[in-house]
């Protein structure tokens, strides 16, 4: 009887020194999934972020849950993508998250940038912004990053991807589904961490190591699955896959709507209409939140197919291997496409 009560004496032990040891970790928030599973890639083996903003939410307009706002209280570290996708958000991490360091992802040195479309129709010019002194040494190339463009819609839709009005030059916050701004980010996230808990700083780095070899092979994978559609193509609902887009150098047409804060003007739809007809256009991305009655107008009396995708990954399973997963799945909705 002895031996037992030693034996679960020195179980409680363990665990309670287990517990000491997961308290001494960060404790760490994230805004919305794709930046989460960056940091859970990062943090794996060692915790596990919060977030803020749950799978199906919108980032624009989410009203916290007394359990999110405690995530926020408790943190030692935040990692968002900034004022520019969730501008609601700023007020609550200034006030809840007072003492954290916070990380604005999108404006962290070395994430390649670009500019809103306001225009139905989509040219292909300019160059993502980047910054070559830092998180440029990973010597590959998702697709080549050079087609952008910063267009004024004719019938001047005024609002950005929040329903806020905003000036020409305003960056697209949709950063995260550019594959070379998922292997700059875990270094960003791996050196916070590592600043803030030395302890695991090996394994974080480790971790954002092997997190950048999977961007890179799922990136390599998905250039081969969508070469047969490269020469075709889309419209989306939305216009949040700029980076997407550009980082694998597809042939966006145009977008339906401006934002997914606004409902596009009748002479925007017939614009699009045009665009779909006059070039060909094979794909419709629709999204699972919006009025698919807007994409039968859309493809009425045409041969497009139509897809359902979500840039933040609806439905998919949160966690380390959330980010490669979401790209997988923008690639396949095109690919697949009928």
């Amino acid at each position: 009887m002895t031996k037992i009560i030693r034996a679960a004496g020195l179980a409680a032990v363990g665990w309670a020194m287990t517990g000491l040891a997961w308290a001494d970790v960060p404790s760490v928030a994230t805004d919305i999934t794709p930046v989460h599973g960056l940091v859970a890639r990062v943090m794996q083996g060692v915790g596990q972020p919060d977030l803020v903003v749950p799978p199906g939410a919108s980032p624009h307009s989410h009203s916290m849950r007394p359990s999110e706002a405690k995530a926020l209280n408790r943190a030692d570290v935040v990692f968002w993508i900034g004022p520019e996708l969730t501008p609601w958000l700023e007020g609550p991490i200034s006030t809840l998250a007072s003492k954290a360091v916070v990380v604005p992802l999108l404006t962290t040195e070395g994430t390649q940038t670009l500019v809103i479309r306001d225009a139905v129709q989509f040219t292909l010019s300019g160059d993502a912004h980047h910054d070559d002194d830092h998180h440029d040494d990973h010597g590959h190339d998702e697709g080549g990053h050079d087609d952008h463009a910063d267009h004024h819609d004719e019938d001047h839709e005024t609002h950005d991807d929040h329903g806020h009005a905003h000036e020409a030059g305003s960056l697209d916050p949709h950063a995260w589904l550019m594959a070379e701004n998922g292997l700059a980010w875990l270094d960003v996230i791996a050196d916070v961490l590592a600043e803030k808990d030395p302890e695991n700083a090996g394994l974080y780095r480790d971790n954002a190591k092997a997190g950048q070899a999977e961007i890179i092979a799922a990136a390599a994978q998905i250039k081969s699955d969508l070469e047969s559609v490269r020469d075709k193509p889309f419209v989306v609902f939305h216009d949040a896959y700029q980076y997407f887009e550009t980082g694998f150098g597809l042939p966006a047409a145009g977008a339906i709507s401006l934002s997914d804060a606004s409902d596009p003007s009748p002479a925007r739809i017939a614009e699009i209409r045009d665009v779909v007809t006059d070039q060909h256009v094979t794909c419709v991305l629709s999204e699972p939140q919006f009025n698919p009655g807007l994409v039968a107008t859309v493809l009425d009396g045409t041969d497009a197919g139509t897809a359902v995708v979500d840039p933040l990954g609806v439905g998919l399973e949160p966690g380390p291997g959330f980010y490669t997963v979401l790209l997988a799945s923008i690639a396949n909705a095109i690919a697949d496409c009928k």
